[in-house]
């Protein structure tokens, strides 16, 4: 009881603290619409080409990629920096919990402060695109909600991973910007991986980048994909760069204390 006690109060300061900025909100759900754009270059490229998606696919597709984007974006390492940089993680290291739940609060509390300008952005699409409305089948919807929510997971912690860099380097961010240009190509958002070449398809079905965006929404639209490999995957990953985190972490708390923080 006293863990939920605390985590109403982190959630409830943090969502006060949203909402107080919605016209940034409003921003920062336009500025992730890169999926609805693609989606018009990939509908008006499926009616005079062959691809294994239709218009209509495309469409349902790139919509569930704004979605997934708005529920999964994430910007720990800019916050982290910042407090290492300027020693504000000083204060909450006295504090008895690990600050990265001041950071996973700040997260999940912004979800629900975006959340209504995301639905009336995706009510206006479709009142302007009806023929591209359905609703996922019930299985497909349970898979495609537990895949958002891994997906968050894991993009959390790859970018909270790059974020314990700040306590050797000022520029961590730089980091995560080089690994984005990856994330861009690789993860589905710029292209579905049924566009890609069969052989380079394969190989990256092994990296973690498909399963934050590209897995997710083939569940929703019911594009067909290995659920069993892409949930192995996303965990198998997740593992790997919590284990990561958490050596840095202890790693990089030394080299702090040891800068005289």
């Amino acid at each position: 009881m006293q863990i939920l006690h605390k985590s109403k109060v982190f959630l409830s300061v943090y969502y006060a603290y949203m909402v107080e900025y919605r016209a940034e909100l409003i921003l920062w759900v336009l500025a992730n619409s890169l999926p609805l754009i693609m989606m018009g270059v990939w509908t008006q490229a499926a009616e005079g080409g062959e691809f294994s998606l239709s218009a209509i696919d495309f469409a349902r597709y790139f919509i569930s990629v704004f979605l997934i984007r708005q529920l999964t974006i994430v910007w720990v390492v800019w916050e982290f920096e910042k407090e290492v940089v300027e020693g504000r993680l000083s204060p909450r290291l006295l504090q008895p919990i690990d600050p990265v739940w001041h950071h996973v609060a700040g997260h999940i509390a912004e979800r629900f402060a975006r959340m209504p300008f995301t639905i009336a952005l995706m009510v206006l699409f479709f009142a302007l695109y009806p023929q591209s409305f359905w609703v996922p089948k019930g299985i497909e919807a349970v898979l495609a909600i537990a895949a958002i929510l891994l997906a968050f997971v894991l993009r959390f912690l790859i970018q909270y991973t790059f974020a314990m860099f700040a306590f050797w380097t000022e520029r961590a961010t730089a980091i995560e910007q080089f690994w984005f240009l990856f994330y861009l190509f690789l993860s589905g958002m710029i292209a579905p991986l049924n566009v890609f070449p069969e052989g380079v398809r394969a190989v990256v079905m092994w990296t973690p980048f498909p399963y934050l965006i590209y897995f997710p929404a083939s569940l929703l639209v019911g594009i067909p994909v290995d659920v069993g490999q892409g949930f192995g995957v996303i965990l198998a990953w997740s593992v790997l760069f919590w284990g990561i985190n958490r050596w840095l972490w202890r790693r990089g708390l030394r080299h702090y204390s040891g800068m005289g923080a």
